[in-house]
């Protein structure tokens, strides 16, 4: 029917009259219907481009480039194009999911456990490779069984809290990809 109209009409190229119908007059973009626009970022890449989220009844309707944004003016990347699916996806995990050590099978385990499994984890890392001293007797006060390489993700805030953590913790091995 759309050939039709199209031959019939003065729209040779079918992107105005010719390419509406009565199905698409209804149509509507995901955008107007949003109760309100988020400024976020996107989480995949060290550039940090800009992204506007827009929310309806609290769930996240569209995910669009920010063209306030200095960094992108806009764009997005495909990646970040279909970061919608980080949050709306119906099969995505929201579970700590845990494979035990020479397990085959991976399993549920609730936030609060898994967060002192990785505590416990940690200061006994800490405990068993401590460093006090060298074979000198001068202070070392480390440990070099615990390191961290953090994300192209984490801002400047975000990394100085990780490396006053693990600076606490003993560990000098502390790198991160942080955006400038």
């Amino acid at each position: 029917m759309a050939v039709v109209r199209q031959a019939r009409s003065a729209d040779r190229t079918a992107r105005g009259d010719a390419a509406r119908s009565d199905w698409s007059e209804h149509l509507h973009a995901r955008i107007t219907s949003a109760d309100r626009v988020v400024q976020s970022i996107c989480p995949y890449c060290a550039v940090g481009c800009g992204q506007r989220v827009f929310v309806k009844d609290e769930q996240v309707t569209q995910i669009e480039g920010d063209p306030d944004s200095p960094i992108s003016l806009g764009k997005l990347c495909p990646k970040g194009a279909a970061s919608k699916q980080l949050v709306t996806r119906p099969d995505r995990i929201t579970k700590v999911r845990y494979r035990r050590p020479g397990g085959t099978e991976w399993e549920d385990l609730d936030l609060d456990t898994a967060m002192h499994m990785i505590a416990d984890r940690i200061l006994d890392t800490r405990r068993r490779t401590w460093q006090d001293t060298d074979e000198n007797g001068q202070p070392l006060r480390r440990t070099m069984g615990i390191a961290h390489l953090g994300g192209a993700t984490l801002d400047n805030e975000e990394n100085y809290l990780i490396k006053k953590l693990y600076t606490a913790l003993g560990a000098i091995q502390v790198e991160n990809q942080v955006r400038l």
